[in-house]
């Protein structure tokens, strides 16, 4: 058998899915099943590799947040906590199910991509740009970690496709729906202000903006997006602009010199996690110069204003950064490749050749199963990496439900302390509230039903005003603990803690 024939044989399978893939009959119920598969099969992988780990303090913070609903929080705006609390409504919370919830959010991103490359690429270079697009981390490894940021990435291809849609077509749903959009962008995290400032900059380029400002279209998008964000801009009017003043405590007024070595990390770091489609397209296609000028600043003006949609909120952080002397990572660029394929590929003079795509569905479709089958390993070498708080947390909480309901049958409602109480929270079974950093309930309520507080054996301030909390009530207690194993059973290093139980009052 020849290496042509073999090759055929094997890539037999990628090519029935490239068919099914580009036939108008079958494409959108084989997209939504292959896209099922890789939601299934990379959730399946976090809940084996990352056994043992703990949820991240991210992940058992926006827990912890979503039992108190709010308009806004300290430090972030409400949705990602919205969106925790609703699905924990329908799911049990566990470690598999949070998982899952992570991987919706690359899986939605990549349908509403594919979508959007319907109006810019042919079916063929359709299908290759979504198959470029999973071979970016953030849309498998990054996105298991639920935060701030995932929660970005549909929300900002969403307001991308919605946008370019209304620019395009002057259509009132589209405009109201790129006006939703952006107002919950901003109910996700600050930092979507890059993507509505660079899609305004995209308006302002485009030869067509005197229509497009004549028309009720962007009227509509800037109405909509206010009326929908004017609850949390009035949440943060009464809260004294809480969240960016945390921004600017953690990340603000930093000097000149460490300015500008973020700012060259953010670029760097972004082109590397887009490297390996941006290599593949370029050894396939062999573009000249003269279409690689094309493919950044593309001559008709349909491409370009994709272009300049994907450049700008990625290249303003940039001149952001350096005027407002913050620091900014790579990984906030996540939500910023919405459009990398139209702008990869779109261009006339990139020739994909008929086994192109095959071989690329080839690759991509066994690559998470290869990762899926590695996973015991990745567990296995990665569990000493992983922070031992959260390593121990199911069993702290268990420790604490166990004191607690020694001392009384009624539910734990509250956990207080500082850097451990929202894990607790998250992993008791009884689904109490915690304390830090959120409105703090009435005294008589907190009298009424108790608290706990779970400190570092280190945490001098914590213990401290844990126990100042406690000296009115002489029927408190205190436990000292030590844990010295991981969830999972295995050895981890000694963690001390202190834990200090405040029972409810005797009559409620």
């Amino acid at each position: 058998m020849t290496k042509a024939h073999l090759e055929a044989r094997l890539l037999r399978p990628a090519a029935a899915l490239h068919a099914a893939l580009i036939d108008p009959e079958r494409r959108e119920s084989t997209l939504v099943l292959v896209l099922f598969i890789y939601w299934l099969v990379w959730t399946a992988y976090a809940t084996i590799s990352k056994g043992g780990q703990g949820l991240h303090p991210d992940m058992t913070e926006l827990i912890a947040w979503s039992r108190d609903p709010a308009l806004g929080y300290f430090k972030h705006p409400p949705l990602a906590a919205w969106l925790v609390g609703a699905w924990f409504t329908a799911f049990p919370v566990s470690e598999p199910a949070y998982y899952l919830l992570a991987m919706l959010m690359p899986v939605l991103t990549l349908w509403i991509v594919w979508r959007l490359m319907g109006d810019y690429l042919d079916a063929d270079k359709r299908v290759f740009g979504l198959a470029l697009l999973t071979l970016v981390p953030f849309f498998n490894f990054h996105a298991l970690k639920y935060n701030v940021n995932t929660v970005l990435l549909p929300l900002w291809a969403a307001t991308t496709f919605w946008f370019l849609r209304s620019y395009r077509l002057r259509h009132a749903g589209y405009a109201a729906l790129a006006g939703l959009g952006a107002a919950a962008c901003m109910y996700g995290k600050y930092w979507s202000v890059v993507l509505l400032a660079g899609l305004f900059v995209a308006a302002l380029i485009d030869r067509r903006r005197g229509a497009y400002f004549r028309s009720p279209a962007p009227w509509i998008t800037a109405g909509v997006g206010l009326v929908a964000l004017a609850p949390h801009l009035y949440w943060l009017v009464q809260n004294h602009f809480a969240p960016f003043s945390y921004a600017v405590e953690v990340h603000g007024e930093k000097p000149f010199s460490g300015v500008l070595l973020s700012t060259l990390g953010y670029l760097a770091g972004s082109v590397a996690y887009v490297a390996l489609p941006v290599v593949i397209v370029l050894i396939g296609a062999r573009p000249r110069l003269a279409t690689l000028a094309d493919m950044a600043w593309p001559a008709d003006e349909e491409r370009r204003l994709a272009a300049v949609a994907f450049w700008a909120p990625l290249l303003l952080p940039v001149l952001g950064a350096i005027a407002a002397r913050t620091e900014i990572t790579s990984l906030w660029s996540m939500s910023a490749w919405t459009l990398l394929p139209v702008v990869l590929l779109s261009s006339p003079a990139i020739v994909l050749r008929p086994v192109d795509t095959p071989r690329l569905l080839a690759f991509v479709v066994i690559f998470p199963f290869a990762v899926l089958a590695a996973a015991p390993l990745v567990a296995r070498f990665t569990i000493d990496k992983a922070m031992p708080e959260s390593a121990q947390m199911p069993l702290l909480a268990r420790q604490v439900e166990r004191a607690w309901h020694m001392m009384t049958p009624r539910p734990l409602r509250f956990v207080g302390g500082e850097t451990l109480s929202f894990g607790v929270a998250a992993y008791a079974a009884d689904r109490p509230r915690a304390l830090a950093g959120l409105p703090q309930p009435d005294p008589a309520v907190l009298k009424r039903d108790g608290v706990v507080f779970v400190c570092l054996a280190d945490e001098a301030s914590c213990k401290a005003s844990a126990k100042a909390a406690a000296e009115s009530d002489p029927a408190h207690r205190i436990v000292e603990s030590t844990i010295f194993r991981s969830a999972s059973g295995r050895p981890a290093p000694p963690q001390h803690y202190t834990i200090v139980l405040v029972p409810p009052s005797a009559h409620p």
